[in-house]
Protein backbone atom coordinates (compact mmCIF):
# COMPACT_ATOMS: atom_id res chain seq x y z
CA UNK A 1 0.00 0.00 0.00
CA UNK A 2 1.04 3.76 -0.54
CA UNK A 3 1.17 6.42 1.86
CA UNK A 4 3.32 6.83 4.81
CA UNK A 5 5.42 3.21 4.41
CA UNK A 6 9.42 3.77 3.92
CA UNK A 7 10.91 3.01 0.71
CA UNK A 8 14.14 1.38 -0.18
CA UNK A 9 17.57 3.36 -1.60
CA UNK A 10 16.62 4.43 -4.93
CA UNK A 11 13.67 6.35 -3.20
CA UNK A 12 16.04 8.34 -0.77
CA UNK A 13 18.27 9.16 -3.23
CA UNK A 14 15.17 10.35 -5.25
CA UNK A 15 13.77 12.64 -2.25
CA UNK A 16 17.56 13.68 -1.55
CA UNK A 17 17.54 15.00 -4.95
CA UNK A 18 14.08 16.99 -4.30
CA UNK A 19 15.41 18.67 -1.40
CA UNK A 20 18.22 19.74 -3.37
CA UNK A 21 16.23 20.80 -5.99
CA UNK A 22 14.04 22.53 -3.47
CA UNK A 23 17.13 24.34 -2.04
CA UNK A 24 17.66 25.39 -5.53
CA UNK A 25 14.43 26.95 -6.08
CA UNK A 26 14.84 29.22 -3.40
CA UNK A 27 17.85 30.48 -4.14
CA UNK A 28 17.93 34.68 -5.20
CA UNK A 29 20.29 37.33 -6.46
CA UNK A 30 19.71 38.93 -3.19
CA UNK A 31 22.13 36.59 -0.70
CA UNK A 32 21.86 39.62 1.91
CA UNK A 33 19.64 37.34 3.95
CA UNK A 34 21.36 33.78 2.92
CA UNK A 35 18.07 33.19 0.46
CA UNK A 36 16.29 32.49 3.29
CA UNK A 37 12.74 33.08 2.74
CA UNK A 38 10.14 34.53 5.07
CA UNK A 39 7.06 32.56 6.80
CA UNK A 40 3.73 32.86 7.59
CA UNK A 41 2.15 30.47 9.42
CA UNK A 42 -1.67 31.60 9.50
CA UNK A 43 -3.85 29.42 11.81
CA UNK A 44 -7.62 29.50 12.02
CA UNK A 45 -9.68 27.70 14.87
CA UNK A 46 -12.26 25.07 14.62
CA UNK A 47 -12.39 25.36 10.73
CA UNK A 48 -13.81 22.27 9.12
CA UNK A 49 -11.79 20.65 6.55
CA UNK A 50 -14.67 21.80 3.76
CA UNK A 51 -15.52 25.23 4.86
CA UNK A 52 -12.72 27.34 2.05
CA UNK A 53 -14.44 27.62 -1.32
CA UNK A 54 -10.87 25.92 -2.29
CA UNK A 55 -12.09 22.93 -0.43
CA UNK A 56 -15.59 22.57 -1.56
CA UNK A 57 -17.24 25.31 0.46
CA UNK A 58 -19.88 27.67 -0.25
CA UNK A 59 -18.00 30.35 1.84
CA UNK A 60 -16.51 33.25 -0.26
CA UNK A 61 -12.88 32.95 0.65
CA UNK A 62 -11.39 34.31 -2.44
CA UNK A 63 -8.11 35.41 -0.98
CA UNK A 64 -7.38 31.70 0.51
CA UNK A 65 -8.49 30.23 -2.74
CA UNK A 66 -5.77 32.50 -4.33
CA UNK A 67 -3.20 31.00 -2.07
CA UNK A 68 -4.09 27.48 -3.33
CA UNK A 69 -4.23 28.52 -6.32
CA UNK A 70 -0.47 29.55 -6.38
CA UNK A 71 0.78 26.96 -4.37
CA UNK A 72 -0.11 23.38 -3.57
CA UNK A 73 -3.23 21.74 -1.27
CA UNK A 74 -2.47 18.71 1.22
CA UNK A 75 -5.26 16.56 1.03
CA UNK A 76 -4.17 14.44 4.11
CA UNK A 77 -2.88 16.50 6.29
CA UNK A 78 -3.14 16.14 10.26
CA UNK A 79 -3.93 18.02 12.91
CA UNK A 80 -4.08 17.01 17.07
CA UNK A 81 -7.97 17.30 17.36
CA UNK A 82 -7.31 20.34 19.77
CA UNK A 83 -6.19 23.96 20.33
CA UNK A 84 -3.58 24.01 22.69
CA UNK A 85 -2.14 20.51 22.12
CA UNK A 86 -1.64 21.82 17.83
CA UNK A 87 0.14 24.74 18.69
CA UNK A 88 2.34 23.19 21.08
CA UNK A 89 3.07 20.65 18.17
CA UNK A 90 2.94 23.25 15.68
CA UNK A 91 5.65 25.84 17.36
CA UNK A 92 7.95 22.89 18.81
CA UNK A 93 7.91 20.41 16.07
CA UNK A 94 6.99 17.58 18.81
CA UNK A 95 3.84 15.77 19.54
CA UNK A 96 2.10 17.54 22.12
CA UNK A 97 2.59 14.54 24.95
CA UNK A 98 6.02 14.67 24.49
CA UNK A 99 6.45 18.31 25.56
CA UNK A 100 3.58 17.79 28.11
CA UNK A 101 1.18 19.75 26.51
CA UNK A 102 -1.51 16.76 26.28
CA UNK A 103 -2.07 14.75 29.44
CA UNK A 104 0.46 12.48 30.05
CA UNK A 105 -0.58 9.71 33.14
CA UNK A 106 1.56 11.15 36.52
CA UNK A 107 3.15 13.87 34.87
CA UNK A 108 1.31 17.74 34.98
CA UNK A 109 0.62 17.88 31.44
CA UNK A 110 -2.70 19.27 29.36
CA UNK A 111 -3.49 22.61 29.10
CA UNK A 112 -1.88 23.61 32.05
CA UNK A 113 1.40 21.52 31.27
CA UNK A 114 4.50 23.06 31.23
CA UNK A 115 7.09 22.09 28.51
CA UNK A 116 10.15 20.72 29.45
CA UNK A 117 13.42 23.17 29.10
CA UNK A 118 14.70 21.44 25.97
CA UNK A 119 11.27 22.06 24.09
CA UNK A 120 11.62 25.21 22.48
CA UNK A 121 9.63 27.22 20.34
CA UNK A 122 10.31 27.84 16.73
CA UNK A 123 11.04 31.57 17.20
CA UNK A 124 13.85 30.86 19.56
CA UNK A 125 15.35 28.11 16.67
CA UNK A 126 14.88 30.75 13.97
CA UNK A 127 16.73 33.82 15.72
CA UNK A 128 20.10 32.05 15.14
CA UNK A 129 19.53 32.30 11.76
CA UNK A 130 19.11 35.98 11.40
CA UNK A 131 14.97 35.69 11.78
CA UNK A 132 12.57 38.30 13.65
CA UNK A 133 9.51 36.71 14.89
CA UNK A 134 6.12 38.01 15.38
CA UNK A 135 2.90 36.82 16.97
CA UNK A 136 -0.48 38.18 16.79
CA UNK A 137 -3.37 36.74 17.90
CA UNK A 138 -4.28 33.78 20.06
CA UNK A 139 -1.58 31.78 22.17
CA UNK A 140 -2.38 29.13 24.23
CA UNK A 141 1.10 27.54 25.01
CA UNK A 142 2.45 27.58 28.17
CA UNK A 143 4.68 31.12 28.94
CA UNK A 144 4.43 34.17 26.98
CA UNK A 145 5.52 34.74 23.80
CA UNK A 146 8.47 37.54 24.25
CA UNK A 147 10.11 35.09 26.62
CA UNK A 148 9.75 32.61 24.18
CA UNK A 149 11.80 33.85 20.92
CA UNK A 150 9.15 36.29 19.52
CA UNK A 151 10.12 40.02 19.12
CA UNK A 152 6.87 41.58 18.84
CA UNK A 153 3.32 40.28 19.95
CA UNK A 154 -0.24 41.44 20.44
CA UNK A 155 -1.94 38.56 22.00
CA UNK A 156 -5.79 38.06 22.57
CA UNK A 157 -6.50 35.59 25.92
CA UNK A 158 -10.17 36.41 26.19
CA UNK A 159 -11.43 34.83 23.61
CA UNK A 160 -15.24 34.73 24.49
CA UNK A 161 -15.79 38.81 23.46
CA UNK A 162 -15.17 39.60 19.96
CA UNK A 163 -16.08 42.93 20.32
CA UNK A 164 -14.53 43.66 23.58
CA UNK A 165 -11.88 41.40 25.14
CA UNK A 166 -10.61 42.03 28.72
CA UNK A 167 -7.74 40.41 28.58
CA UNK A 168 -5.22 41.39 26.22
CA UNK A 169 -1.19 41.79 26.13
CA UNK A 170 1.24 43.89 23.75
CA UNK A 171 5.10 42.59 24.35
CA UNK A 172 3.94 40.41 27.16
CA UNK A 173 2.03 43.23 28.66
CA UNK A 174 -1.00 43.73 29.70
CA UNK A 175 -3.36 46.59 27.96
CA UNK A 176 -6.44 47.74 29.67
CA UNK A 177 -9.60 46.43 28.30
CA UNK A 178 -11.50 46.95 25.09
CA UNK A 179 -14.50 49.28 26.33
CA UNK A 180 -17.76 47.80 24.34
CA UNK A 181 -19.00 49.87 21.53
CA UNK A 182 -15.73 51.03 20.11
CA UNK A 183 -15.60 49.11 16.46
CA UNK A 184 -13.27 46.72 17.84
CA UNK A 185 -13.64 42.96 16.26
CA UNK A 186 -10.74 40.43 17.33
CA UNK A 187 -10.18 38.95 14.19
CA UNK A 188 -9.40 42.74 12.19
CA UNK A 189 -7.40 43.17 15.64
CA UNK A 190 -5.03 40.10 14.71
CA UNK A 191 -4.69 41.36 11.26
CA UNK A 192 -3.96 44.57 12.26
CA UNK A 193 -1.17 44.08 15.09
CA UNK A 194 0.54 42.09 12.30
CA UNK A 195 0.22 44.23 9.41
CA UNK A 196 1.69 47.01 11.54
CA UNK A 197 4.89 44.45 13.22
CA UNK A 198 5.01 43.66 9.06
CA UNK A 199 5.66 47.63 8.38
CA UNK A 200 7.78 48.11 11.21
CA UNK A 201 10.26 45.34 9.98
CA UNK A 202 10.15 47.16 6.22
CA UNK A 203 11.34 50.05 7.82
CA UNK A 204 13.67 48.94 10.51
CA UNK A 205 14.87 45.34 9.93
CA UNK A 206 14.37 44.20 6.21
CA UNK A 207 17.89 43.06 5.58
CA UNK A 208 16.13 40.21 8.42
CA UNK A 209 13.98 37.34 6.87
CA UNK A 210 10.68 37.12 9.54
CA UNK A 211 8.65 34.40 10.72
CA UNK A 212 4.65 36.04 11.29
CA UNK A 213 2.35 33.40 13.64
CA UNK A 214 -0.88 35.07 12.53
CA UNK A 215 -3.07 32.64 15.10
CA UNK A 216 -7.17 33.37 14.12
CA UNK A 217 -9.52 32.60 17.18
CA UNK A 218 -11.91 32.58 14.04
CA UNK A 219 -14.60 30.69 13.50
CA UNK A 220 -14.47 29.22 17.80
CA UNK A 221 -17.02 29.90 19.68
CA UNK A 222 -18.76 32.28 20.36
CA UNK A 223 -20.50 32.80 17.14
CA UNK A 224 -20.03 36.66 17.00
CA UNK A 225 -19.72 38.88 13.81
CA UNK A 226 -20.54 42.46 12.89
CA UNK A 227 -23.92 42.29 11.39
CA UNK A 228 -23.01 43.58 8.06
CA UNK A 229 -20.97 40.18 7.82
CA UNK A 230 -23.76 38.12 8.60
CA UNK A 231 -26.06 40.03 6.25
CA UNK A 232 -23.70 38.55 3.00
CA UNK A 233 -25.09 34.95 4.17
CA UNK A 234 -28.84 35.70 5.55
CA UNK A 235 -30.94 32.86 3.58
CA UNK A 236 -28.28 31.33 2.75
CA UNK A 237 -28.38 28.24 4.61
CA UNK A 238 -32.24 27.65 4.83
CA UNK A 239 -32.49 24.68 2.80
CA UNK A 240 -30.32 22.58 5.94
CA UNK A 241 -28.01 20.80 6.84
CA UNK A 242 -28.21 17.71 4.04
CA UNK A 243 -28.54 19.67 1.00
CA UNK A 244 -25.48 21.73 2.04
CA UNK A 245 -23.44 18.73 2.76
CA UNK A 246 -24.17 17.20 -0.44
CA UNK A 247 -23.31 20.30 -2.35
CA UNK A 248 -20.08 20.45 -0.58
CA UNK A 249 -18.94 16.79 -1.46
CA UNK A 250 -20.03 17.47 -4.90
CA UNK A 251 -17.55 19.75 -5.34
CA UNK A 252 -14.82 18.00 -3.41
CA UNK A 253 -15.41 14.84 -5.52
CA UNK A 254 -14.93 17.51 -8.79
CA UNK A 255 -11.86 18.96 -6.79
CA UNK A 256 -10.08 15.68 -6.41
CA UNK A 257 -9.59 16.47 -2.89
CA UNK A 258 -11.20 13.22 -1.12
CA UNK A 259 -12.02 9.78 -2.86
CA UNK A 260 -13.93 7.30 -1.74
CA UNK A 261 -17.96 7.67 -0.57
CA UNK A 262 -19.73 10.30 1.76
CA UNK A 263 -20.12 8.76 5.37
CA UNK A 264 -23.29 9.28 6.90
CA UNK A 265 -24.09 11.32 9.80
CA UNK A 266 -23.93 9.82 12.93
CA UNK A 267 -27.60 11.00 14.48
CA UNK A 268 -26.69 9.81 18.12
CA UNK A 269 -23.36 11.95 18.20
CA UNK A 270 -23.61 14.77 19.82
CA UNK A 271 -21.25 17.53 21.55
CA UNK A 272 -18.12 16.00 23.66
CA UNK A 273 -19.63 17.60 26.84
CA UNK A 274 -23.37 17.43 28.17
CA UNK A 275 -23.78 21.19 29.52
CA UNK A 276 -28.07 20.63 29.17
CA UNK A 277 -28.31 23.89 31.43
CA UNK A 278 -27.00 25.76 28.39
CA UNK A 279 -29.45 23.77 25.95
CA UNK A 280 -32.41 25.50 28.03
CA UNK A 281 -30.84 28.73 28.03
CA UNK A 282 -30.18 28.74 24.52
CA UNK A 283 -34.36 28.19 24.12
CA UNK A 284 -36.29 25.78 21.81
CA UNK A 285 -34.26 26.49 18.57
CA UNK A 286 -31.18 24.71 19.84
CA UNK A 287 -30.47 20.78 19.42
CA UNK A 288 -28.03 18.81 20.38
CA UNK A 289 -28.03 16.49 18.07
CA UNK A 290 -27.82 16.43 14.18
CA UNK A 291 -31.32 15.27 13.67
CA UNK A 292 -32.88 15.47 10.19
CA UNK A 293 -33.46 18.66 8.92
CA UNK A 294 -37.11 17.76 8.09
CA UNK A 295 -37.00 16.65 11.73
CA UNK A 296 -37.06 20.14 13.23
CA UNK A 297 -39.30 22.78 13.77
CA UNK A 298 -39.88 25.88 11.90
CA UNK A 299 -37.91 27.74 15.00
CA UNK A 300 -35.58 25.10 15.14
CA UNK A 301 -34.53 25.50 11.67
CA UNK A 302 -34.46 29.39 11.39
CA UNK A 303 -32.59 29.07 14.58
CA UNK A 304 -30.10 26.96 13.31
CA UNK A 305 -29.73 28.27 9.74
CA UNK A 306 -29.11 31.57 11.53
CA UNK A 307 -25.81 29.48 13.18
CA UNK A 308 -24.60 28.62 9.95
CA UNK A 309 -24.82 32.08 9.02
CA UNK A 310 -22.61 33.62 11.86
CA UNK A 311 -20.17 30.75 11.27
CA UNK A 312 -19.98 31.66 7.32
CA UNK A 313 -19.44 35.19 8.38
CA UNK A 314 -16.79 34.95 10.83
CA UNK A 315 -14.58 32.21 8.32
CA UNK A 316 -15.58 35.44 5.17
CA UNK A 317 -14.23 37.96 7.65
CA UNK A 318 -10.98 35.73 8.34
CA UNK A 319 -10.35 35.79 4.76
CA UNK A 320 -10.66 39.21 3.56
CA UNK A 321 -8.46 40.24 6.98
CA UNK A 322 -5.80 37.73 5.37
CA UNK A 323 -6.09 39.38 2.56
CA UNK A 324 -4.99 42.99 4.07
CA UNK A 325 -1.78 40.83 5.14
CA UNK A 326 -1.23 39.26 2.19
CA UNK A 327 -1.31 42.85 0.63
CA UNK A 328 1.30 44.29 3.30
CA UNK A 329 3.78 41.36 2.40
CA UNK A 330 3.04 42.19 -1.33
CA UNK A 331 3.26 46.25 -0.90
CA UNK A 332 6.88 44.75 1.09
CA UNK A 333 8.01 43.20 -1.76
CA UNK A 334 8.03 40.17 0.08
CA UNK A 335 5.61 37.97 -1.79
CA UNK A 336 7.99 35.91 -4.04
CA UNK A 337 10.51 34.93 -0.57
CA UNK A 338 7.34 34.22 1.84
CA UNK A 339 6.48 30.94 2.63
CA UNK A 340 2.56 30.67 3.61
CA UNK A 341 1.28 27.95 5.44
CA UNK A 342 -2.63 28.06 6.43
CA UNK A 343 -4.21 25.43 8.41
CA UNK A 344 -6.65 24.81 11.37
CA UNK A 345 -6.07 23.77 14.60
CA UNK A 346 -8.59 21.37 14.83
CA UNK A 347 -12.19 20.02 12.88
CA UNK A 348 -14.90 22.17 13.46
CA UNK A 349 -16.89 21.66 16.73
CA UNK A 350 -19.43 20.19 17.89
CA UNK A 351 -19.97 21.56 21.42
CA UNK A 352 -22.95 23.49 22.78
CA UNK A 353 -22.19 25.58 25.75
CA UNK A 354 -22.33 29.36 27.19
CA UNK A 355 -19.66 30.89 28.56
CA UNK A 356 -18.19 34.33 29.59
CA UNK A 357 -20.94 37.07 29.62
CA UNK A 358 -23.96 34.69 29.18
CA UNK A 359 -26.81 34.52 26.22
CA UNK A 360 -29.29 36.77 26.27
CA UNK A 361 -32.35 35.28 23.83
CA UNK A 362 -33.57 38.40 22.97
CA UNK A 363 -29.98 39.92 21.15
CA UNK A 364 -29.50 39.81 17.62
CA UNK A 365 -28.12 36.62 17.04
CA UNK A 366 -24.32 36.94 16.66
CA UNK A 367 -23.91 39.84 18.47
CA UNK A 368 -21.89 41.04 21.74
CA UNK A 369 -24.79 39.38 24.00
CA UNK A 370 -25.70 36.29 22.38
CA UNK A 371 -23.39 33.37 23.18
CA UNK A 372 -24.30 30.47 20.25
CA UNK A 373 -22.12 27.46 19.21
CA UNK A 374 -21.71 25.84 15.86
CA UNK A 375 -23.32 22.02 17.79
CA UNK A 376 -23.27 18.78 15.71
CA UNK A 377 -25.61 19.25 13.00
CA UNK A 378 -23.45 22.13 11.34
CA UNK A 379 -19.96 20.45 11.89
CA UNK A 380 -21.12 17.66 10.30
CA UNK A 381 -21.35 19.90 7.38
CA UNK A 382 -17.88 21.79 8.15
CA UNK A 383 -15.96 18.31 8.23
CA UNK A 384 -17.29 17.15 5.01
CA UNK A 385 -16.97 14.46 4.52
CA UNK A 386 -15.39 12.99 7.34
CA UNK A 387 -16.58 11.68 10.34
CA UNK A 388 -17.18 12.87 13.81
CA UNK A 389 -15.86 16.44 15.59
CA UNK A 390 -13.33 18.65 17.47
CA UNK A 391 -11.90 16.43 20.32
CA UNK A 392 -12.40 12.90 18.54
CA UNK A 393 -9.24 11.25 16.24
CA UNK A 394 -11.79 9.87 13.39
CA UNK A 395 -11.29 11.87 10.47
CA UNK A 396 -13.31 14.44 10.82
CA UNK A 397 -11.79 15.67 14.34
CA UNK A 398 -8.11 15.80 12.86
CA UNK A 399 -7.84 16.62 9.52
CA UNK A 400 -7.20 20.10 8.26
CA UNK A 401 -6.66 21.86 5.46
CA UNK A 402 -3.24 22.70 4.54
CA UNK A 403 -2.17 25.36 2.02
CA UNK A 404 1.44 26.12 0.70
CA UNK A 405 2.26 28.91 -1.05
CA UNK A 406 5.89 30.27 -1.82
CA UNK A 407 6.44 31.70 -5.19
CA UNK A 408 9.99 31.28 -5.25
CA UNK A 409 10.07 27.78 -3.48
CA UNK A 410 7.01 25.75 -4.96
CA UNK A 411 7.01 25.32 -8.57
CA UNK A 412 3.37 24.14 -8.57
CA UNK A 413 0.11 25.81 -9.27
CA UNK A 414 -3.42 24.71 -8.02
CA UNK A 415 -2.09 21.11 -7.83
CA UNK A 416 -2.34 18.47 -5.13
CA UNK A 417 -0.62 16.50 -2.46
CA UNK A 418 -1.69 13.89 -0.95
CA UNK A 419 1.54 12.72 1.43
CA UNK A 420 0.28 11.88 4.86
CA UNK A 421 1.23 14.71 6.82
CA UNK A 422 0.96 16.23 10.95
CA UNK A 423 1.30 19.56 12.10
CA UNK A 424 4.73 18.27 13.67
CA UNK A 425 5.86 18.23 9.97
CA UNK A 426 5.96 22.41 10.48
CA UNK A 427 9.01 22.93 11.71
CA UNK A 428 11.40 20.46 10.74
CA UNK A 429 10.18 22.06 7.23
CA UNK A 430 10.37 25.62 7.88
CA UNK A 431 14.09 24.62 9.11
CA UNK A 432 14.94 22.84 6.01
CA UNK A 433 13.89 25.94 4.00
CA UNK A 434 15.94 28.33 6.10
CA UNK A 435 18.80 26.61 5.91
CA UNK A 436 18.59 25.60 9.75
CA UNK A 437 18.96 22.16 12.14
CA UNK A 438 18.54 19.04 10.56
CA UNK A 439 15.06 17.96 10.04
CA UNK A 440 15.48 14.24 9.26
CA UNK A 441 14.69 12.59 12.52
CA UNK A 442 12.46 9.66 12.32
CA UNK A 443 11.25 7.55 15.40
CA UNK A 444 10.30 8.71 18.46
CA UNK A 445 12.66 7.42 21.27
CA UNK A 446 13.26 9.84 24.68
CA UNK A 447 16.05 12.25 25.41
CA UNK A 448 19.15 10.17 25.64
CA UNK A 449 20.18 12.26 29.05
CA UNK A 450 18.86 15.11 31.45
CA UNK A 451 18.03 18.07 29.64
CA UNK A 452 18.69 16.72 25.45
CA UNK A 453 15.95 17.19 23.25
CA UNK A 454 15.15 13.62 21.45
CA UNK A 455 15.18 14.07 17.49
CA UNK A 456 11.45 16.07 15.44
CA UNK A 457 9.79 13.36 15.12
CA UNK A 458 8.43 14.98 12.00
CA UNK A 459 9.19 15.38 8.40
CA UNK A 460 10.23 18.01 5.82
CA UNK A 461 7.82 18.64 3.50
CA UNK A 462 10.20 20.57 1.06
CA UNK A 463 9.83 17.39 -1.25
CA UNK A 464 6.23 17.40 -1.78
CA UNK A 465 6.55 21.00 -2.71
CA UNK A 466 8.08 18.98 -5.93
CA UNK A 467 6.44 15.96 -6.13
CA UNK A 468 3.52 14.09 -4.69
CA UNK A 469 4.55 11.26 -2.49
CA UNK A 470 7.72 11.75 -1.70
CA UNK A 471 7.35 12.29 2.00
CA UNK A 472 6.45 9.46 3.94
CA UNK A 473 6.29 8.68 7.87
CA UNK A 474 6.96 5.41 9.31
CA UNK A 475 3.54 6.07 11.70
CA UNK A 476 1.47 8.98 12.69
CA UNK A 477 -0.07 8.92 16.02
CA UNK A 478 -2.89 10.48 18.12
CA UNK A 479 -4.71 10.74 21.55
CA UNK A 480 -6.78 13.33 23.02
CA UNK A 481 -9.36 12.67 25.95
CA UNK A 482 -9.34 9.05 25.67
CA UNK A 483 -9.65 9.23 22.04
CA UNK A 484 -6.76 7.37 20.37
CA UNK A 485 -5.56 6.67 16.75
CA UNK A 486 -2.54 5.10 14.75
CA UNK A 487 -1.79 5.56 11.21
CA UNK A 488 0.94 3.46 9.41
CA UNK A 489 0.81 3.07 5.27
CA UNK A 490 -2.94 3.55 4.42
CA UNK A 491 -4.51 1.71 7.41
CA UNK A 492 -5.75 3.39 10.38
CA UNK A 493 -6.49 2.26 13.76
CA UNK A 494 -8.48 4.26 15.42
CA UNK A 495 -11.10 4.48 18.81
CA UNK A 496 -13.23 6.52 20.80
CA UNK A 497 -13.03 6.69 24.51
CA UNK A 498 -14.15 3.77 26.21
CA UNK A 499 -14.88 2.43 22.51
CA UNK A 500 -13.11 -0.95 21.08
CA UNK A 501 -10.84 -0.44 17.94
CA UNK A 502 -12.03 0.32 14.12
CA UNK A 503 -9.77 -0.38 11.52
CA UNK A 504 -9.65 1.18 8.18
CA UNK A 505 -7.39 1.19 4.84
CA UNK A 506 -7.41 4.47 4.04
CA UNK A 507 -6.72 4.37 0.79
CA UNK A 508 -9.65 3.27 -0.24
CA UNK A 509 -12.06 4.53 2.23
CA UNK A 510 -10.77 7.41 3.50
CA UNK A 511 -13.91 8.81 5.21
CA UNK A 512 -14.04 5.54 7.72
CA UNK A 513 -17.19 3.81 6.50
CA UNK A 514 -16.39 -0.09 6.65
CA UNK A 515 -14.62 -1.28 9.47
CA UNK A 516 -12.15 -4.10 8.29
CA UNK A 517 -10.97 -5.36 12.16
CA UNK A 518 -12.70 -8.87 11.48
CA UNK A 519 -11.07 -8.90 8.65
CA UNK A 520 -7.25 -7.90 9.47
CA UNK A 521 -7.44 -8.97 13.14
CA UNK A 522 -3.52 -9.64 13.58
CA UNK A 523 -3.26 -6.08 11.62
CA UNK A 524 -5.20 -4.57 14.45
CA UNK A 525 -3.21 -6.83 17.35
CA UNK A 526 0.13 -4.94 15.33
CA UNK A 527 -1.22 -1.71 15.28
CA UNK A 528 -2.58 -1.27 18.63
CA UNK A 529 1.07 -2.94 20.01
CA UNK A 530 2.81 -0.24 18.05
CA UNK A 531 0.11 2.58 19.40
CA UNK A 532 1.11 1.68 22.86
CA UNK A 533 5.11 1.53 22.43
CA UNK A 534 4.71 5.04 21.05
CA UNK A 535 2.46 6.52 23.97
CA UNK A 536 5.09 4.84 26.34
CA UNK A 537 8.00 6.50 24.35
CA UNK A 538 6.12 10.30 24.52
CA UNK A 539 5.83 9.16 28.39
CA UNK A 540 9.21 9.32 28.62
CA UNK A 541 10.12 12.33 26.83
CA UNK A 542 7.34 14.48 29.15
CA UNK A 543 8.84 12.82 32.22
CA UNK A 544 12.85 13.96 30.80
CA UNK A 545 13.86 16.83 33.47
CA UNK A 546 11.62 16.37 36.38
CA UNK A 547 13.02 16.07 39.42
CA UNK A 548 13.46 12.36 40.59
CA UNK A 549 11.40 11.20 43.37
CA UNK A 550 13.20 9.43 46.53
Amino acid sequence: MSGLRSGGAGRAVLIAMAVLAAGSAFARADDSRSARPNVVIILADDLGFSDLGCQGGEIRTPNLDGLAAGGVRFTQFYNTARCWPSRAAILTGYYAQQVRRDIVPGVKSGGRGVRPAWARLLPDRLRALGYRSYHSGKWHVDGMPLRNGFDRSYYVEDLGRYFSPRVVYEDDRRLPPVAPGTGYYTTAAMADHAIAYLSEHARLHRDRPFFLYLAFNAPHFPLQAPPEDIARYRGKYDEGWEVIRAARWKRIQEMGLVRGRLSEVEREVGPPYDFPKAIEQLGPGEVNRPLPWSALTDPQRRFQAAKMEIHAAMVDRMDREIGRVLDQIRAMGAWDDTLIFFLSDNGASAEIMVRDDGHDPSAPAGSAASHLCLGPGWSSVANTPFRRHKTWVHEGGISTPLIAHWPRGIAARGELRRDPGHVIDLVPTILAAAGGESATASGTPGPRAAGQAPPLPGKSLLPAFIRDGSVTHEALWWEHEGNRAIRVGDWKLVAARDAPWELFDLAADRTETRDLTEQHSQQVRELAARWQRMHDEFAACARADLPVRP
